[in-house]
């Protein structure tokens, strides 16, 4: 047994893999820490989809040191060959002792063979140490690995009445400056943004992530029921992962969307109603490889995924103002009857924000 306890190494292997978000792709971020005789002589983390895991990277740290060692993973050691060979056999041939692991990996085709691997080597093997915080870290992998479909944070901005812009649509800026550059962190850790078009025509926006330190810029995906979009939109130029148009069958303007496609863009049709059909949209974002998505939408596109219950997190940022005024509001959507069928926010997180304050939450459906 190590001098700590296995929580305190495995704290540290799910600070690795903290670090990692927005890189690793539709692969899941994983830190790993080798211990012997109470001392750390290895760590990594997986730092890009195709590349060496965190435990490869933690055991060439160690060296000979990994003979007879703890590691502690965040993730269960893979078993099967894809574009890297098995964590679990390298552990093996390693000659560790022990193997800490804080969640089994969630794809129902491989969850348990890698720690069976293991205690079939005769290695020592526990789970479930801190696991909770490794599946938190880990929520937007385990919902696509599952489902196929991404997992989709629903982001808005208010003043303190639930107001994103003033009654002339003036909306810059309502929340602080810290404020908007959390948002752009919040980019770079999700594979695609998601707009409305009227957001592409009233503010042009690039949909980039902006930090001091050069960000990943995800997928821009815009909802454009009738092909709206300016051919001149600024994301449709921006550099980065590319842009996505998601449209009706019906849109009918043909030669706007040649002129769209010849720009680079990618359109993808999703339904034959009058709007899109976002199910059907995450469906093909989902087959694209796109494993999470940050709605920056306005109230409409917001109360579309909220109606159609489509969202796993909502993160609204509020700021100390009140603006009144006939202004569009954070979600608009066909609500209940009745305050007691209102959507609730569970697992609620409060954070200020320099004067701003930020309530996540994941929505409870009925």
């Amino acid at each position: 047994m190590e001098l700590i306890n296995d929580e305190f190494y495995m704290s540290l292997a799910l600070d690795l893999a903290k670090h990692t978000q927005g890189q690793t792709g539709i692969n899941p971020v994983v830190g790993a820490v080798v211990v012997k005789d109470g001392a750390v002589v290895g760590m990594g983390a997986h730092l890009r989809r195709g590349e060496a895991h965190a435990e490869v990277h933690a055991l060439d740290m160690a060296g000979e040191r990994a003979q007879g060692s703890t590691v502690y993973v965040s993730l269960e050691p893979c078993s099967h060959y894809g574009a890297t060979p098995p964590c679990s056999k390298r552990l093996i041939e390693a000659k560790v002792a022990r193997v800490v692991v804080a969640c089994v990996d969630p794809n129902p085709q491989v969850s348990g063979r890698g720690t069976r691997m293991l205690r079939e080597a005769g290695i020592e093997v526990v789970t479930g140490v801190l696991e909770k915080q490794a599946k938190e870290l880990n929520k937007k992998f385990i919902k696509f690995i599952t489902t196929g479909l991404p997992y989709v944070t629903l982001k808005a901005a208010s003043t303190l009445d639930g107001k994103m812009a003033s009654k002339t649509g003036d909306s810059k800026w309502i929340t602080n400056e810290a404020s908007r550059a959390m948002v752009h962190t919040l980019r770079h850790q999700h594979e695609g943004i998601m707009v409305g078009v009227d957001t592409v025509i009233a503010d042009d926006p690039l949909l980039t992530t902006r930090l001091p330190v050069p960000g990943i810029s995800p997928a821009r995906i815009v909802v454009d029921s009738k092909l709206r979009i300016p051919v001149d939109a600024g994301v449709l130029k921006a550099d980065g992962a590319g842009t996505i148009i998601l449209t009706t069958e019906g849109h009918g303007d043909s030669a706007k969307l040649k002129a769209i496609e010849a720009g680079g863009a990618r359109v993808i049709p999703c339904g034959n109603n009058e709007r899109v059909d976002l199910k059907l949209g995450l469906q093909k974002l989902g087959e694209l490889g796109i494993s999470s998505i940050l709605v920056e939408g306005g109230g409409k596109l917001n109360g579309s995924f909220i109606a159609g219950q489509l969202a796993d997190e909502v993160l609204l940022f509020m700021a100390p103002k009140l603006i009144g005024g006939m202004g569009p509001g954070s979600f608009v959507f066909d609500g209940p009857d009745s305050m007691q069928e209102a959507v609730r926010l569970t697992n609620l997180q409060v954070t200020q924000i320099e004067d701003d304050i930020c309530i996540s939450g994941v929505p409870q459906w009925r």
